[in-house]
């Protein structure tokens, strides 16, 4: 069950979402087949329930491959900070909540 701090993003969602009006804006870029997914989607809701002032979203690769494809997601889970708008950190793999909330924390 999702929680209602993280966002399901579509491509569509990420074209009308204007991500430069949030100051910070975190993506998690899945699949339903990924194992390493399922891992990291309970730290980032943890990291959610936690940052308030930032925008939790997940993106299905395979409902979404144009945006996968347009922002070269290879491999899954890709989570990417987003700072007004700006793509400005790319990590791809499980990472624990510490290296998150740093990655959160060195762009505020």
């Amino acid at each position: 069950m999702m929680s209602e701090q993280v966002k399901v993003y579509t491509s569509e969602d990420m074209k009308a979402e204007n991500l430069s009006k949030n100051p910070l804006t975190l993506v998690d870029f899945w699949a339903t087949w990924c194992g390493p997914c399922r891992m990291l989607s309970p730290i980032v809701e943890e990291v959610a329930a936690e940052t308030p002032d930032v925008v939790f979203a997940k993106v299905d690769v395979d409902q979404n491959m144009d945006l996968a494809n347009a922002l070269q997601i290879t491999g899954v889970p890709t989570l990417m900070l987003f700072k007004n708008g700006q793509l400005v950190e790319r990590v791809v793999g499980v990472q624990p909540k510490e290296t998150i909330k740093r990655l959160i924390d060195a762009h505020r």
